[in-house]
Parts: C-alpha cells; sequence; structure tokens
C-alpha cells in the first residue's frame, strides 16, 4: 500500500499545475482524502513500530533466557558423560553451581536409564526421586524425544511432580564416542514458569501491548497456545523464539486493538479548505508526506537489522560468560560489562572503573608480564595475554585477554577486548600433565616389574642360576642346530649327596648354603659359555658343547667332583657332601632334547648305584640295563594284578627229634613266560617300586590261608613264618590290617632282619612291634651274625627266636674258630630265653654239630628245599625227612 501511495504520489508531479476548477476541485478533494488515509496509515505504523520494538525486546530476553538455561545444564550434561557413575553429592554439588547462577532454573534432575534417581535441590523436590519417566504418560514423549534425537528437546508448561507447573529441558546423556557411545540416561531441568515470565518482561505492569505464545514443532505446524489471549485474526506482529525443538511464535497486538480515531472532521475541512486556497502547499505536503514514508521503511529496515544483531550478540555473550570491556588509550577511562565485574569479584554497583582496578586485581606473581602484554597490546594493535587475578575475597581465577585497538574521527583511540575465566581449563590441562608424568611413571614402574618378573620366572630365587624352565626354553631353542651351534649338546645332570643328612641337622639354612656353594663350583668349573641350571631340591644341570668329546666333559666332570668333596665351613662346623653325575650327549641337526635329559638322568642314577661321588657316562648297554629293569618292573606290577606271586615253604624240624616244629613262608613268582622266578630276580626292582609291602601281605596270606587247609587236612604245621620289609613295619595301618585276620596267637611269625630294627631308634617300627607280640605274632630276628646288632638293642626287643645266617653255618666243619662263634651265639640266645635256628644246613654232619652246640631248630637242604603247598602236603604226609635223618 505504501509503494502504491509513494507511486502516486510521484505521478502528481506530472499533472499540469493549471487545470479548469472542476479538475483542480477534484485534485483538491482527492488530495484531502489521500491526506486523511495517509494519515491514518501513519498513525498505525507507527504504532506497529512501537509493538515491534517491544514484542523484539521481550523476544530477545525470552530467548537470551532461555538459552542461558539451556547453556547451564549442557555443563552438566557434559561431565556427567565423562562421570556416569556420579553419585548424588557429587551432581548436587555441580548443580548447586548451576542454580546460583543467574537462571530461572528451579530444579535439576538426573534420570539414568530414564529412572530418577538424583535431584538438586532435594528439599522440597522429594517427589521426583523414582519417577519413571516411561510409565509417566504426560512426560513420556519428550523424553523419548530426546533419547531418539540426541537432541535436547524443551517443553512445558507441564505439571510438575513436586507441585506447580514448569517448563521441561530433556538432555540426553551418551558415555563413550563412536562405536562405544552408548545412551546413559536423560537430565531434566525445570525452569520456573513464573520467573520466567517475569525475568523476559511477559508480566510487566509498563508492557504496552496484549501477548500471547504459542507453540510450534520442527516443521512449522502450529501447537497449543500456552500465553495470552488468542489474537488470530487480529492481525498481530509475529516473531519467533528459536528452542532446541521447535520454537515458539510470539504475537502482539497493541491494547485495546488498532482502531484509531480517523472521524477528524475539523482536521479533514481545515484540509480542504486549505486544499482549496493553496494547491502548492497541498502538493508539497504529498511530497513530504512520500519522502517521510520512505524514510520510515528505511528505519524499519535498520531496527530489525540492528535487532537480530543484537539479539545475536546478546546471545554468544550469555552463552560463552564473555566479559566485553573498551578502554580510552589517552584518559585512561575503562568501560565495563557485568560479567567484567564478575570475572574480577567486583559488584555491578555502576561504579566506574579505570586502569588502576585492573592493576590491583592482578596477582603479584603475574603482575609484570600482563603489563609487558598490555603495552606490547597498545603498540602493535592486537592484544593477547592470560593471568591471574585476585578476587577481594582472596579467591584466584585465570583470564584470558584478547584485544584490538580502534580509532574513530574525532576521537582518542581506543582499546577493546573480552576476557573469559579459564581456571577450569588450566586446572584440567595441569590434572592432565599430571596424569600424563604418573602415567609414565607407573608405566616405567610397570616395565621394572615386567622385567623383574620375567626374571624371576626363569632363575632360581636362592642361588640366582636358570630354574627348569629356562632350561626347557635353552634346549628347545637349540635343538635344531646344537648348543651354540656346535651340532650338538652335551648334559652333565648333578645331585649332590649327603645333602639331606645336612640339612636335617643343621637346618635349611645350612641347606641353602650348600647350594649357593655348589652353584658357585659350578660357575668356577665351567666355561662362561655353559649354561648352568638348578631344577630342583639338590638337582643341577649343565648344558655344555660336545664337540670336545667325552674326555672333555670327563675332565669337567671330575673337577667338579673333586671341588664337591672339600669341605664347607658353616658357623662352625665342617659340612661335607659329594655330587654324583650323569653325563649323556647327542650330535646331529635334530637333537631330541626330551630323550637326552632322560640319558643323562639314567646315567645319574648308575652314578649312585655304584657308590656315589663319582660321574658316569650314558651308554647303550645302560640304556638295554634300564630297559630291563623297566621291563621287570612292568611284569611285578602286572604280575601282581594277575595273583602270579604264590607261597613257597621250607619246613623247620627240632634238633633233636626232628619233629616238624614250623615252616618260613618264602615268596615266588610264577612268570607266565620265564616260569617260576626265585626272589633274587625280582626282590630289588620290587623295593624300588615300593610294593614289598604288598609281596609281604600276598605271602601272609597264603600262609594263612595254607595253615587252615592243612589243619583241616590233619596235617600238624604249628606255625609258619613270614618275612616282613622295612618299610611295611612303619606301615601306621599295619596293625590295624592285621587285626582283621584274626590270626592265632603263635600261629604266625614275623622275620625281621637283623638291620631293621638293631641299634635304630624309631618309635614306629618300636611300636608296632610291641603291638604285634600283643596280637599273639612271634618275632624272629633272620640272618643273625651279619650285620652289627649289640646285646642292649637285643634285649630290647627281646625275639622269640634268632636265625643264624647260613654264612656263618657252612664253615663249621672245618672250622673250629667259626663253630666257636656260633656256641657264642647260641649262649646270648640262651642266656636271654631265645630260641636258636640255624639255616643252610646242608648234610647231617652239620645237623649233628649244630645240634651239640645246642640249636633249637634246624632248617636247611639236610632235610627240605622250599616247595609248593601241594608237595609240601605230600612231603608231609610220607615224612620224608625221617629218611634223610
Amino acid at each position: 500500500m505504501n509503494s502504491t501511495a509513494s507511486q502516486d504520489n510521484r505521478l502528481s508531479w506530472l499533472r499540469p499545475i493549471a487545470i479548469p476548477a472542476v479538475i483542480a476541485l477534484i485534485v483538491l478533494v482527492t488530495g484531502g482524502l489521500f491526506l486523511d488515509k495517509q494519515t491514518s496509515i501513519l498513525a498505525r505504523e507507527r504504532l506497529r513500530a512501537d509493538v515491534q520494538a517491544e514484542l523484539s525486546l521481550l523476544r530477545a530476553k525470552l530467548e537470551g533466557n532461555i538459552n542461558g538455561n539451556i547453556q547451564l545444564v549442557r555443563g552438566l550434561v557434559s561431565t556427567l558423560a565423562t562421570e556416569p557413575g556420579m553419585d548424588q553429592a557429587r551432581f548436587a554439588a555441580l548443580a548447586s553451581s548451576i542454580l546460583a547462577e543467574r537462571s530461572q532454573l528451579r530444579l535439576v534432575a538426573a534420570a539414568p536409564d530414564l529412572v530418577v534417581t538424583m535431584a538438586y535441590p532435594l528439599a522440597g523436590n522429594e517427589a521426583v526421586i523414582g519417577l519413571d519417566y516411561v510409565l509417566d504418560i504426560a512426560q513420556r514423549d519428550a523424553v523419548l524425544q530426546a533419547r531418539d534425537t540426541g537432541r535436547p528437546v524443551l517443553a512445558g508448561p507441564v505439571d510438575l511432580v513436586q507441585g506447580g507447573q514448569g517448563f521441561v529441558g530433556r538432555f540426553p546423556v551418551f558415555t563413550g564416542n563412536g562405536t562405544e557411545r552408548r545412551f546413559w540416561g536423560v537430565v531434566s531441568a525445570v525452569v520456573d514458569m513464573d520467573r520466567l515470565y517475569v525475568e523476559s518482561g511477559l508480566l510487566a505492569p509498563s508492557l504496552g501491548s496484549d501477548i500471547s505464545i504459542t507453540r510450534r514443532d520442527a516443521r512449522g505446524v502450529k501447537g497449543q497456545r500456552f500465553f495470552g489471549p488468542d489474537l488470530d485474526g487480529q492481525d498481530p506482529v509475529l516473531s519467533t523464539v528459536t528452542l532446541p525443538s521447535g520454537f515458539w511464535e510470539v504475537a502482539a497486538r497493541p491494547k485495546g486493538g488498532w482502531a484509531n480515531d480517523a472521524s477528524n472532521w475539523a482536521l479533514r475541512g481545515t484540509l480542504i479548505v486549505a486544499g482549496a486556497l493553496i494547491l502548492f502547499p497541498i502538493l508539497l505536503t504529498g511530497r513530504l508526506m512520500g519522502e517521510r514514508q520512505l524514510h520510515i521503511r528505511e528505519l524499519r529496515q535498520r531496527e530489525a537489522e540492528l535487532d537480530r544483531l543484537s539479539r545475536r550478540l546478546a546471545l554468544a555473550l550469555d552463552s560463552s560468560e564473555v566479559g566485553v570491556w573498551e578502554m580510552d588509550i589517552v584518559t585512561k577511562d575503562l568501560v565495563w560489562d557485568e560479567r567484567m565485574n564478575e570475572l574480577y569479584g567486583l559488584p555491578n554497583d555502576g561504579t566506574p572503573r579505570r586502569v588502576e582496578d585492573w592493576n590491583g586485581a592482578l596477582h603479584p606473581a603475574d603482575f609484570a608480564a600482563a603489563q609487558t602484554d598490555f603495552s606490547k597490546g597498545i603498540r602493535t594493535g592486537q592484544y593477547k595475554s592470560v593471568f591471574r587475578v585476585t578476587w577481594p575475597d582472596g579467591t584466584v581465577r585465570t583470564i584470558k585477554a584478547i584485544g584490538a585497538v580502534y580509532s574513530e574521527a574525532g576521537s582518542n583511540p581506543r582499546l577493546v577486548g573480552v576476557n573469559w575465566d579459564i581456571t577450569e581449563d588450566v586446572a584440567r590441562s595441569e590434572d592432565l600433565r599430571r596424569t600424563k608424568l604418573l602415567t609414565e611413571a607407573r608405566n616405567r614402574e610397570l616395565e621394572a616389574a615386567k622385567s623383574r618378573i620375567e626374571h624371576n620366572a626363569l632363575h632360581d630365587s636362592l642361588t640366582g642360576l636358570p630354574n627348569r624352565r629356562y632350561l626347557d626354553d635353552i634346549l628347545k631353542a637349540n635343538a635344531g642346530g646344537g648348543y651354540a651351534g656346535s651340532g650338538s649338546i652335551a648334559l652333565l645332570h648333578l645331585d649332590l649327596d649327603r645333602f639331606k643328612q645336612i640339612n636335617d641337622t643343621l637346618g635349611h639354612a645350612a641347606g641353602d648354603a650348600m647350594l649357593v656353594h655348589a652353584s658357585a663350583v659350578l660357575r668356577a668349573n665351567c666355561r662362561a659359555s655353559d649354561f648352568v641350571a638348578r631344577i630342583g631340591g639338590d638337582e643341577f644341570v649343565v648344558v655344555c658343547p660336545a664337540a670336545d668329546g667325552d674326555q672333555y666333559l670327563g675332565m669337567m666332570a671330575e673337577r667338579i667332583v673333586a671341588q664337591m668333596r672339600k669341605p664347607v665351613s658353616y658357623q662352625g662346623h665342617q659340612c661335607r657332601f659329594g655330587v654324583s653325575i650323569g653325563i649323556a650327549a647327542e650330535h646331529g641337526p635334530d637333537i631330541d632334547v626330551g630323550r637326552l635329559l632322560v640319558n643323562a638322568d639314567i646315567a645319574l642314577y648308575r652314578a649312585k648305584g655304584r657308590g656315589r661321588n663319582r660321574f658316569e657316562y650314558f651308554s647303550e648297554a645302560l640304556q638295554a640295563e634300564v630297559v630291563h629293569t623297566k621291563r621287570v618292573a612292568d611284569e611285578i606290577l602286572s604280575g601282581l594284578e594277575r595273583d602270579e606271586f604264590i607261597a613257597f615253604y621250607q619246613p623247620q624240624f627240632d634238633a633233636r627229634s626232628h619233629d616238624l616244629v614250623g615252616v618260613e613262608a618264602l615268596v615266588r613268582w610264577r612268570h607266565p613266560v620265564l616260569g617260576l622266578r626265585a626272589p633274587d630276580a625280582f626282590l630289588a626292582t620290587a623295593e624300588d617300586l615300593n610294593v614289598m609291602a604288598t609281596i609281604d601281605r600276598i605271602v601272609l596270606e597264603h600262609a594263612l590261608h595254607d595253615l587252615d587247609r592243612w589243619e583241616s587236612m590233619g596235617l600238624k604245621v604249628p606255625r609258619a613264618s613270614v618275612n616282613v620289609s622295612h618299610r611295611r613295619l612303619h606301615d601306621d595301618a599295619l596293625i590295624e590290617s592285621l587285626e582283621k585276620l584274626h590270626i592265632p596267637p603263635g600261629r604266625i611269625a614275623f622275620e625281621l632282619v637283623e638291620s631293621i630294627y638293631l641299634d635304630e631308634d624309631d618309635a614306629v617300627i618300636a611300636h608296632n612291634i610291641d603291638q604285634l607280640k600283643e596280637l599273639g605274632i612271634e618275632i624272629e630276628i633272620d640272618d643273625f651274625g651279619t650285620g652289627y646288632a649289640s646285646i642292649v638293642s637285643l634285649q630290647k626287643l627281646r625275639p622269640a627266636r634268632l636265625k643264624i645266617d647260613r654264612q656263618l653255618v657252612d664253615p663249621i666243619l672245618d672250622d673250629i674258630g667259626q663253630r666257636q662263634l656260633l656256641a657264642s651265639i647260641v649262649d646270648i640266645g640262651k642266656s636271654m630265653g631265645i630260641e636258636v635256628i640255624a639255616e643252610g644246613v646242608e648234610s647231617m654232619a652239620h645237623a649233628a654239630i649244630l645240634t651239640e652246640l645246642g640249636c633249637d631248630i634246624l632248617q636247611g637242604y639236610a632235610f627240605a628245599r622250599p616247595m609248593s603247598r601241594d608237595d609240601l602236603e605230600i612231603f608231609l604226609g610220607e615224612q620224608r625227612w625221617r629218611r634223610a635223618s
């Protein structure tokens, strides 16, 4: 309409001035009407401009307050993203600093997994704790929208659980980055509706317009009007408040409407008369009105541009918390905004500021550097500095400042700049620096610990030598090309002799000292390139090339044996021990190190078996012997499973009447291939296998069974003597097992080898022997005279019988001295009430002499050989010994 009027006004100047009176009258009337209409339009435009200005201010305040609240909450959201395990105390500390800011926030709540668990302030808002947004229909859509879009959503006004109404901002919280990004929950910030309205000026009494606010979504679809009257159809002035999701449409109109007094007929009459009288003023007035309309339009455009720029600047300053300042370089006068006073801890009381205020706030340690930066900025035109300031209450903050010099014609040059608080940034940077230094220190400690762990894992803690694990690694690494690329590997397997005695008598500390000494001897007698390891308690292994031959290995072993024999002083004691060494070597491109270890162990076993304190080489013959021993051991174990071990019996006779007084039960092995095997073919191996107790038990059970059988057959066999091993006498369960057999007293006698008990202070053996006697089992001493028995120990044991060994019996036919020795043994037995048995009676001549010497019982080939149960039954039935005697 304005452009049309202006165009008409310009066209009126083209009309002829001198026209007929009718035309002039028409023109004047038309001009009067036009002026009247323009006056009305101008009045309405002025009114609309006033409403627009008032609306722009309200919209800027409203948008600034809302965005300021949002920016405050964003900081809390960022902290939650990095501290998802935050508790109520930490949350309250952060939220209290937000609510302390200039804002309209009433409540801040955190809802991990969409259930409210933290709130601030908590007092008065207890009802919000435990609120499940998924179940709350009124708030669910906004919460889910924030979660699904990943952007804040402002809803409201809504009815609050804790009472009242407010606008609620929903801020989604995500933890992690990239593929690790995970939805944590939401932060809800309640904006006090009344405070927002009041502080945005919507309820100011001086407001000259009616205001209404309507919600619109992100697509512009109109929603609910929640403030003010309905202004639809009343040509309101419109503006928008941008929100995180959608926007508000703000409408305004003058209070009372747009109507104005357009019936000023006096004015119109005056205009008509004046127009009629003076045409030129009318035309001139029309011209002036056209220019005025042009100026109004330009003014409106400038106001709109200024409003837009002011809104952007206000939003930027509010969200960034930047303070703006300006200084006259000549007069040193300062202009600070409110934020600058806050940054320096000064009140916003309108007091003018000068450079002295800034100088007084500078931290003493930063004063000189800050002044230098300021002077440089004035000199160069570009100012930049970082410094600390001290507030009046003693608080120290770090400030960053930038600025630039500008000049205007007719005025002093000025320095304009901004300040902002970077205290937290500096603190975070310092924390990061300290954390980095701490991490680097810990990494160094971890590397050192790793090295120590790796060393400890591969070395013996006592001697410092490599351990078994390290040895295995070395052997595997050198299996292909030989040790040190020599194409061969030699192993010396060493085991200390008499080490256990030192450990048992002088203690483990002495044993450890001997091990350290032994490791030193090995190092001293091996080359630096040789590998020396401790692989067990008192076992060592030396790995070296075998290229120098067996002679070099033997010389090394001989040196080690000689050095180990030398006494070692320990706390006033001279400790002596030796070493047995097994040597094995392999040559070739692919050495079986496992077999090499076994071979060296076999050679060591042979060295110990041949008297210790020596060394032995592994050989094929030695391996064959070991294989044979292993085969025999396997067959013994199989034989025990198949009941191949049986009892043979050798009768014992009264020396004078030649009546049968008992039998000795002897073990035999009924081998499935080799036939019947005597004890000397398998007993040594059985001892190594630790199965002698089992064999003794089998012979005992056979003897008991056969005694019952003979008794039922009418064959009189008074008792059976069975051998018992040293290991079985150490068995704590021996007596319990014998009690279950219900052996009649005097029916069984246990033969003990002289060396088992005599002069041996063994509590278990002594207890078991006493218990055997209480069970009615008699004790006999076998092979008496071949050991080192003492009269005292014989008195202590008080056996029922002594059996003189065959080595003492055999020479008595020709050796008078030997006969006298036997007589002495018989006298000892007689004096102590012990019966004397002579074994190995090979002839009746032997029997006659032994009877004459006083022996009570005779046993030997002169009367009977050992025989099976069935053969014994025939022998007893026919009484063949009578014919022999």
